[in-house]
């Protein structure tokens, strides 16, 4: 099961600056300097949103369940600007706690890979680094199980004739 988790804004829209630039104008109408200062935002904003969820999209790698989309915003020209995104990521855990482990590392590296992460990308990462403090846990619990009998156990046991007589311990107080 994929628990999918947005990265970046929200998104939707059809006709945007990016393939409205390819498309020739008949009449270009005139417009106000204030009209011009805002279409230059909106061309900067623009750029700007689709290189961060570019970023996203190229670190999230398998885990990416769609490509970005994003929210446009209509300019004095009549050309849609997008001011905002998100990529949705598979944020489920692994298989295993390793698993789990290297998926939360996928999972905080994708949300993270922007210049200027956004405070929902800060969201991700930490919630990711969550999953990953839980799958180091389970990791370690795994590790010290004391059902385990390794072969290096085994070796210890054959040269030192036996089993200890209490399991090793070390307390520290602070």
């Amino acid at each position: 099961m994929s628990i999918p988790m947005a990265i970046g804004g929200i998104g939707s829209g059809n006709t945007s600056y990016a393939t409205a630039q390819a498309a020739p104008r008949t009449q270009a109408p005139q417009l106000s300097p204030e009209a011009l200062a805002q279409i230059q935002k909106l061309k900067a904003r623009d750029t700007e949103v689709r290189q961060h969820e570019q970023a996203h999209l190229a670190a999230a790698g398998a885990l990416a369940l769609s490509g970005a989309s994003y929210t446009y915003q209509r300019g004095p020209d009549g050309v849609n600007y997008a001011i905002g995104g998100e990529v949705q990521i598979d944020t489920s855990p692994g298989a295993t706690p390793a698993e789990t482990l290297a998926r939360a590392r996928a999972i905080s590296a994708a949300a993270l890979a922007p210049a200027d992460p956004s405070g929902a990308d800060r969201g991700v990462a930490a919630q990711a680094q969550q999953m990953a403090a839980t799958a180091r846990a389970e990791l370690a619990a795994q590790a010290g199980d004391g059902g385990r009998d390794t072969a290096q156990q085994r070796a210890l046991q054959r040269a030192y004739g036996g089993a200890p007589a209490a399991a090793p311990a070390l307390d520290v107080y602070a």
